[in-house]
C-alpha cells in the first residue's frame, strides 16, 4: 500500500538518530533526579523499582515535552497552557498527579527526547503514524484534525485542497518532521521545510513559499493571531495516493510505561464518551465537535501499517 506511512518510515529512522545526542540532556529531567519520577531510572535501594505511574504520583507532578504551537501546547506569560495540555492537567489530575509542567524542544526532538528520559510523556497533539508507533506508545485518539494552506490573502493561487498543489510548481512551506511534510515526499509537491509556524508565516509573507501547509486548526489560530496579509484556507482531509489520511493526534508514552499508558487511557475514555465534558476543556482554544474522535478509533488501528485507511474511515462513518 502506498501512502504516508511508507515515507515516514524512512522520516522516523533519521529523527531515532538523534537519541544519542538527547541521552546527555537527561540529568536535566526531573525523571532523572535523586527523587527520580522515572522508577526505572532512580534506585531508592528497594529491591524492585516502582513502576513509572507510581513515581509520578508519589512525586504528584508529570513532566511533559511540548513543541509550543498554538492551541496544542504552548506557553503563554510564562504559563504552560494549550488543549491537550489542559486536557492531560485533568486526566493525570485524575490520576493523583496534580502538576504538569513542560519541556519544550524542537518537533523532532520530541519522540527522542521522551525515550531518553527527558521528559515522561509528550503532549503536542501528535498524530499517531505507524512508523512512530515503532518507537513509542500511543494513547488512544485525543483529538482529530484536518490540513489547510496558509495563504497570501485572497488565496490568489485559488488553493483548496492537496491536490490543488500537487504538480502545479508552486513551493509549499511545511514544518520539519511534521506529517505534512510526508505528505509533501509521498507526492508531485515542491517543499521547503520550516522549523516552526513563525517560520512558515513569514515563508509566505517573504514570497519564499506560496503557501504553508499544517493543521487547520494550528493556522487558523496563527492567522487571527497576525497581522500579516495572509489567511487560512478551509480545512480537508488530504487524500495522498487516493487515500484518505486520518488525522488522529494522541499523547505519547515510552513502550514501557504500559501502567501509566493504561490509566490515562480508562480515564481519557471518560471524556470521549461525554463529548460535553471534552468540549468544556477544548472549545476555549478553539476546538469544536468536529476534532472530537469517532467512537470506535483506537491507537491500535492507526498503529497497524496495513490498516486500510479507506475502509476505516468508512467504517467509522467519516467523511472526507
Amino acid at each position: 500500500m502506498q501512502s504516508i506511512r511508507t515515507t515516514n518510515r524512512r522520516r522516523a529512522l533519521a529523527a531515532a538518530g538523534s537519541v544519542l545526542a538527547l541521552t546527555a540532556l537527561t540529568a536535566c529531567s526531573s525523571v532523572d533526579d535523586g527523587g527520580s519520577s522515572d522508577g526505572d531510572s532512580g534506585d531508592s535501594g528497594d529491591s524492585e523499582s516502582m513502576s513509572t505511574l507510581a513515581d509520578l504520583q508519589d512525586a504528584g507532578s508529570i513532566n511533559v515535552g511540548f513543541f509550543g504551537e498554538v492551541p496544542y501546547s504552548y506557553e503563554e506569560d510564562g504559563e504552560l497552557t494549550g488543549a491537550t495540555i489542559e486536557l492531560g492537567r485533568a486526566i493525570y489530575g485524575e490520576l493523583g498527579i496534580g502538576e504538569v509542567t513542560g519541556t519544550q524542544v524542537e518537533w523532532g526532538a520530541l519522540i527522542p527526547g521522551v525515550n531518553a528520559d527527558r521528559f515522561d510523556a509528550v503532549s503536542a497533539g501528535m498524530s499517531i503514524l505507524p512508523e512512530r508507533c515503532e518507537e513509542v506508545a500511543f494513547a488512544d485518539p485525543t483529538i482529530m484534525y484536518t490540513t489547510a494552506f496558509l495563504v497570501p490573502e485572497g488565496n490568489p493561487e485559488g488553493l483548496t485542497d492537496w491536490q490543488s498543489v500537487e504538480g502545479s510548481g508552486l513551493t509549499l512551506a511545511v514544518t520539519s518532521g511534521a506529517i505534512e511534510a510526508g505528505y509533501a515526499e509521498e507526492t508531485d509537491v515542491d517543499a521547503m521545510e520550516v522549523p516552526d509556524r513563525q517560520a512558515g508565516l513569514d515563508a509566505v509573507v517573504s514570497g519564499r513559499a506560496d503557501a504553508y501547509a499544517l493543521t487547520g486548526i494550528s493556522l487558523r489560530a496563527l492567522a487571527e493571531e497576525t497581522d500579516q496579509p495572509v489567511e487560512a484556507t478551509e480545512a480537508f482531509t488530504a487524500t495522498i495516493n487516493g487515500e484518505p489520511q486520518i488525522g488522529a493526534g494522541a499523547e505519547v508514552f515510552r513502550q514501557d510505561d504500559t501502567e501509566l499508558l493504561d490509566a490515562y487511557n480508562e480515564q481519557l475514555a471518560t471524556y470521549l464518551e461525554d463529548e460535553a465534558a471534552w468540549l468544556e476543556i477544548m472549545e476555549p482554544f478553539g476546538f469544536s465537535a468536529a476534532e472530537f474522535p469517532p467512537s470506535g478509533l483506537t491507537a491500535e488501528q492507526l498503529c497497524d501499517p496495513d490498516q486500510d485507511l479507506s475502509d476505516l474511515a468508512d467504517e467509522l462513518g467519516m467523511d472526507y
